[in-house]
């Protein structure tokens, strides 16, 4: 695998983490200051740092979906274009995904469905942000 295709896709986990990173802060905060209950300040913060605890935690293993998918597509001949808009695109879908499960707390599916539909929405994402790399003669 050639050294800029290597470093394109860590680049782009990079991006992805922090953009699933942020959408998932942004909820934390919204949760906190308009969904949630607390009776007092200490009960605020334990909600937010829970929240915030959480989504940096799912981030980070969409990150490293990212990196090994991304891997992956590079070992098969394919290279990532488009990156900074494929990372804006699982941090908006990270951010309605978590916002319409805040809202109607029916479309909450579990833990282990929601993490595998976030994760596999990035597997997507990512394969559908590849093309195959133009032959070198």
């Amino acid at each position: 695998m050639p050294d800029s295709r290597i470093r394109i896709v860590i680049a782009f986990a990079i991006w992805a983490t922090i953009c699933a990173a942020v959408a998932g802060l942004a909820i934390a905060l919204i949760h906190t200051a308009f969904f949630s209950f607390h009776p007092g300040r200490s009960a605020v913060i334990e909600t937010l740092f829970s929240g915030s605890v959480a989504a940096v935690a799912i981030a980070a293993a969409q990150g490293a979906v990212a990196l090994v998918t991304g891997s992956l597509l590079s070992r098969l001949g394919r290279h990532l274009q488009y990156t900074l808009l494929l990372g804006l695109l699982i941090g908006v879908f990270d951010f309605v995904m978590y916002f319409v499960q805040m809202v109607v707390p029916v479309t909450e599916l579990g833990w282990v469905p929601d993490v595998a539909i976030i994760l596999g929405v990035t597997i997507a994402i990512t394969v559908a942000g590849s093309r195959r790399a133009a032959a070198t003669v």
